[in-house]
């Protein structure tokens, strides 16, 4: 695995090591000259130094091993900012990630010591993750973006070999440990493979296509004979008949199920609390891979919850957290089963779940936590994720809408309705008082019984808690509401979709449903959209959100009547000669004539007109840009002249401006890199010495959680106590 350079004395200075960059779309150990380095920190470990930008080639190609084929997954990492340290060695880094191959650090095999080298037994008890995968391997290396150079990595291997503690290989080819006759010429599967062939099965893909595809999978790592694609058949067959036979009901009792899917799921399970006569029941679940996800795309990004699913049908409702991805599709990365919304109960979860996240990466933190639930309980959320809230209103456009059309049969009313309806929403934030607008909304249909009746029962006593939730929160924007809405209809898609209905009542049959189906739906989605694998599922998923579909709209097939300035038709794509009629134009609550507006959702074409209208001066601004707006002017209250209070709105507002700024720049630029790189020097002198930092970044000046106060304040008692132990004796 690559050539180790001989020298006489080992490097103390990472500054004296050559920058390799080996050519190809990506490279291993193999193609690189290792040099041993040592430190205070290091213990004589091979190193070398590639630029950064090539991290990502070197890591594909150290998984790409055809004698030990793996993934490697990030064991912990931390990171730090720039200007943080005062005298800067040659190996300090700003990003710091161990890499450990996946058959490790763990042994799950039976009594530790021995796994099957390839995985063609399967752990029925474990479909989720990565069954029988882990063997103890102790393959990993570190990766450290310097501090002096951040345009180089320093990759510090510090252990090259695929073996266990004991000094064997393994797992791949190569393991001579394997169980079962023949089992050395059994072709190797992967975890991606394996989760990719369950993610076709659970989908309903026929078993010829699956077999095709496993095989090309298989084919990665061994050559194409008879024999090979006799084994690969057999494998198919036998997953899919044990998915096909697999029970949500380990036991009669639903309460004993869950107590022995939870023993069995130990990984996939970050908080349980069991139903007593004083605790309510709350179970979190969270796959590894949703670990992943969560860790990747949320941090300094967006968390959203979807609350409250299921809970007329369901026996505990369904709390789902869920982040957006690289084409800003909600994703589920954890899902909370419980009836409990008690700020101590959800402050106990939340915590654990930060928890687990914080063991892998110490300094991931959010953005920002989208509600949509003016019953949650806000505390938890400052407390645990230190970060703003936002509101979302995609449930009451939804649910206001649904009924509408349920309740009431004339068309034209349905759209007076909403329309007043959204007037309602909008005046919110007007001179006007919004119960008067719903006053005449009332007197204007009061021969629509039914609606109104149903309105003032469920609705009016709820109103408040909404309009203050409004008020007093900043609005979610209409793609994220429509994100949220997608997850919301393949929820529902999944979990009422079952001819055993019965089993709405068991919390076991959530679970499985969640952990199988669900969650392998979007993993292979997410698999088919950054490998380019499975066309049809790629462009399937792309265009699960209305969002998306409004954007492959052609300007062209928006057409405007000058007479009737509040409506517009919209050409449909598949026929030209069919035209959808969008009302009520410019504002969230504009209805459109498709059968998809007609079931109550945000369609498409809904969210293309109001892109093309929006920037006439003449039209109001969205909801969510007016809560914006109103936080700004909340922020930059006219004080009393010359005061401290304008100092310190001043500074309120500049600080807002200035992240607004960054976030902008570095959405629009190709990296972090060329933003760092703008950023004025400042000079500072530090303890007599003359240094030069970058400025602060001002994500970085708001107050830490009182947990690294308490860790820095740890510290420096420690410090004192060591200087006062020098003076002893």
């Amino acid at each position: 695995m690559g050539e180790v350079m001989e020298m006489t004395e080992v490097l103390q200075s990472v500054s004296d090591l050559p920058v390799q960059d080996p050519p190809g779309e990506e490279f291993s150990a193999a193609d690189l000259r290792w040099v041993k380095y040592a430190s205070s920190e290091h213990h004589c470990d091979d190193v070398a130094l590639i630029p950064y930008d090539r991290m990502e080639a070197f890591i594909s190609g150290e998984c790409n091993n055809p004698e030990y084929p793996t993934r490697f997954h990030i064991e912990r990492g931390r990171k730090r900012e720039r200007g943080t340290l005062k005298e800067v060695r040659s190996d300090d880094y700003l990003l710091y990630r161990m890499y450990w191959c996946s058959f490790g650090p763990e042994n799950y095999g039976e009594g530790g010591t021995i796994l099957p080298s390839r995985r063609y037994r399967l752990n029925t008890r474990n479909r989720a993750a990565r069954p029988q995968s882990m063997r103890g391997c102790t393959c990993h290396f570190a990766i450290k973006r310097l501090y002096a150079r951040p345009s180089l990595a320093l990759i510090i291997y510090h252990e090259r070999r695929h073996v266990n503690k004991s000094g064997f290989v393994c797992h791949g080819p190569l393991d001579r440990d394997a169980i079962g006759p023949g089992a050395r010429k059994v072709p190797y599967v992967g975890s991606e493979i394996q989760q990719q062939t369950m993610s076709l099965i659970y989908l309903g893909v026929p078993e010829e296509n699956i077999l095709q595809t496993h095989i090309e999978g298989i084919q990665r790592y061994c050559g194409s004979d008879a024999k090979v694609d006799s084994l690969a058949s057999q494998y198919v067959h036998k997953l899919g008949m044990i998915i096909k036979r697999s029970t949500h009901e380990l036991d009669l009792d639903d309460q004993a199920s869950i107590r022995m899917w939870v023993d069995r799921n130990k990984k996939s399970v970050f908080f349980h609390q069991d139903s007593t006569e004083t605790d309510a029941f709350v179970l979190g679940i969270q796959t590894e891979w949703q670990l992943q996800q969560m860790i990747r795309f949320g941090h300094q990004n967006i968390l959203a919850s979807h609350s409250s699913f299921g809970v007329s049908k369901l026996k505990y409702p369904l709390h789902t957290i869920l982040v957006f991805d690289s084409r800003q599709q909600a994703l589920p990365v954890a899902w909370v089963i419980t009836r409990s919304v008690t700020k101590h109960d959800t402050s106990r979860w939340m915590k654990a779940l930060t928890s687990r996240i914080h063991s892998v990466d110490s300094n991931w933190r959010i953005g920002g936590f989208i509600i949509d639930d003016p019953t949650s309980e806000l505390d938890p959320i400052r407390n645990v994720f230190s970060c703003p809230i936002l509101f979302s209103l995609w449930h009451i456009r939804r649910t206001w809408l649904k009924n509408i059309i349920k309740k009431c049969s004339n068309t034209e009313v349905q759209r007076e309705i909403f329309t007043q309806l959204g007037k309602f929403m909008y005046s919110i934030w007007s001179e006007k008082n919004p119960m008067d607008v719903l006053e005449q909304l009332f007197q204007d249909f009061v021969d629509q019984t039914t609606f109104i009746q149903y309105f003032k029962s469920f609705w009016v006593p709820k109103l408040e808690m909404w309009i203050d939730s409004i008020r007093n929160l900043p609005l979610a924007s209409q793609e994220s509401c429509g994100a949220i809405e997608g997850y919301h209809l393949k929820l529902k898609l999944k979990a009422y979709d079952d001819s055993q209905l019965d089993a709405l009542q068991r919390v076991d049959w959530l679970v499985h449903k969640l952990t199988t189906e669900l969650h392998s739906g979007y993993w292979l989605n997410l698999y088919a959209d950054e490998s380019g694998s499975f066309p049809e599922v790629k462009a399937e998923y792309i265009a699960s959100t209305s969002w998306q579909r409004a954007l492959h709209i052609p300007d062209e097939a928006v057409l405007f009547d000058h007479k009737e300035p509040l409506s517009a038709k919209v050409a449909s794509q598949k026929d030209a000669s069919q035209m959808r009629t969008v009302w009520n134009v410019g504002s969230e609550f504009s209805l459109c004539s498709c059968s998809w507006s007609m079931q109550g959702n945000l369609c498409k074409h809904v969210i293309k007109v109001n892109m093309m209208y929006a920037p006439r001066k003449d039209v109001q601004p969205s909801l969510s840009f007016q809560s914006f707006q109103r936080v700004l002017l909340d922020l930059w209250q006219k004080p009393l002249d010359d005061s401290f209070s304008l100092d310190l709105s001043v500074a309120w507002v500049m600080q807002m401006q200035e992240r607004i700024q960054k976030v902008a720049e570095l959405a629009a630029s190709d990296g972090i890199a060329q933003v760092a790189g703008k950023l004025p020097i400042q000079w500072a002198n530090k303890r007599g010495r003359r240094t030069a930092i970058r400025r602060t970044s001002p994500m970085c000046i708001l107050p830490h959680s009182n947990g690294s106060v308490q860790r820095d304040l740890t510290l420096k008692r420690n410090r004192k106590r060591r200087r006062l132990s020098n003076f002893s004796g």
